[in-house]
Parts: C-alpha cells; structure tokens; sequence
C-alpha cells in the first residue's frame, strides 16, 4: 500500500441510482449533494435530457456536471459531477446498441480513471430473463475497454449499479432468487471473471459480514425490513486499489429506490 498522501483531505467518491433524477431532486438529492462532501459523484438511471434539467441540477453551484443521455426518452441514463473537471471524458463504448442506452462515462481525473456504470438489467419485456445476453455483452464490452488499463497498472474505479449481488450474502433472500435476473449463474460468473482479472470489491475489503444492502424493492415494508440486494458496487483496479482507504453504504439515505454507496482514497492517487 503506498504510504498515505502529506495532503490529510481524502479523496471521496459516490456513486448513486437515483432512478429518475428530477424525481430524487424533490425527496433530498440536492440537499444530500450540499453535504456529501464528495469529489466526485456518479449517477445512473438519470432517465434525463440535459435540455429537460433545471439549472440547479444541470450545473449544481460548485460542480462540474455532465449528462448521458438515452436515445429512448425517460431511460437510463448517466451523470457525473465533480468538483474539479476531468482531463479527459468518454462516453462511448463504440457498440451503437449500448450507446444508444446512454449508459457509460469514463473520466480522467489526472492519474485516476473513474468509470461511472449503469450496467443492463437482464429482465426482458415479459419479465423473463430475455435480456440477459445483452447485459453479459456489455459487461465484456466495459470489461475488454479497461483491460489494457488494468494490465498496465493504471488507477482506475469502476462504479455504478451492477444489477447483479454477486454472492449469496449479498441479497436477503438467496434461495428464493436463483432463476431471477441479478442472481443468475451467468451473472454471477461475471463478475467473478472481473475478480479473477485482479479487480476487488471495494466494499467487502473492509465489511465480510452480511445485511448491507443497496437496493430494495418499493413495496411496502420491504425497505424497512431490509430485505435488499447489494448491486451497487465500486470495484477498484490492482493500481488504484492501494490508494483505497474506505469503502461503504449510506443505507439511510433515501430519495431512490437505491442508495448511495462510497469509497475514500488517499489524493495521492490523482499524483505522478
């Protein structure tokens, strides 16, 4: 692990599903963006059009902001802010069906790479498991796109909703969800092939124990009885992974059927 930066400011990043921003901006999210104390924050499922944002959402006093929109109206969707803008911003995978969803920013923040993810749900139309091909795809597209990244020791955070609870003590009710999009075999594999790669959970590195939880559905009592999945992740590169210094979830934030999730790294991680 590098020795800890001489600057005593940790460099926090968020990443949240807001499902639908301008929906979350009336349940706290402005209030929670004022106080989060973060230096860059991801958000997903923005369900968005730059154009449609009020000014306070599309340029937040003490932000630089930027927005992904889907072709589809009201659809997925991707948003970055940060306190100090990005080098370099990309966001696109070069694959016009995953493009076309709006689902991706990859941001240079001088030797940090932050990627910022709204990875596919794998249920279809019919509420089967039709889209889980697509989904496979675009994690191997996101997956084959960092590759030479990692391979070569670059610092690089990839974070979003994964749509996928990797292990079994990542959703209350395991068992139940076994031929169920997020919990499928295929999935899972998938995010084990990223571990294999040398990719680690940010998250787990500091909690091995079970009930934390990013999602949980809108019924009633669900969220109150915390019968959740953990799908929101920051997964952190070989080479950004020594800067990593916390990781953890705000389950009691509200505003989204999601919460908010965060990692602290040392600044030294944005240095030569």
């Amino acid at each position: 692990m590098p020795p800890t930066s001489k600057k005593s400011k940790l460099f926090r990043v968020y990443s949240w599903n807001v499902n639908g921003l301008r929906a979350a901006s009336t349940k706290g999210f402005t209030e929670w963006l004022e106080g989060c104390k973060g230096e860059v924050v991801g958000l997903q499922e923005t369900r968005v059009r730059p154009e449609q944002l009020e000014p306070s959402l599309l340029s937040p006093k003490g932000w630089h902001a930027d927005y992904v929109a889907a072709e589809r109206s009201g659809y997925s969707g991707v948003g970055l802010l940060a306190r100090n803008r990005w080098t370099t911003l990309q966001t696109s995978l070069g694959v016009e069906e995953f493009d076309v969803e709006g689902r991706v920013q990859i941001a240079q923040f001088g030797r940090l790479w932050v990627v910022n993810g709204y990875f596919p749900n794998g249920s279809g139309k019919e509420r089967d498991n039709g889209r889980v091909p697509f989904k496979l795809a675009f994690y191997r597209k996101v997956f084959e796109v960092l590759e030479p990244l990692r391979a070569g020791g670059g610092r690089v955070l990839v974070m979003g909703d994964f749509n996928t609870a990797h292990r079994e003590i990542d959703l209350a009710r395991p068992k139940q969800n076994e031929k169920t999009s997020g919990f499928l075999p295929e999935e899972r594999e998938e995010l084990d092939r990223w571990v294999r790669a040398g990719w680690a959970d940010t998250f787990r590195r500091f909690e091995p124990g079970p009930g934390h939880y990013t999602w949980w559905s809108q019924r009633f009592g669900v969220r109150e009885k915390n019968i959740g999945w953990r799908i929101d992740y920051v997964l952190a590169s070989e080479g950004a992974m020594g800067f990593v210094r916390g990781a953890g979830i705000q389950a009691e934030v509200k505003g989204s059927d999601h919460c908010p999730i965060w990692v602290d790294l040392d600044p030294g991680v944005l240095e030569a």
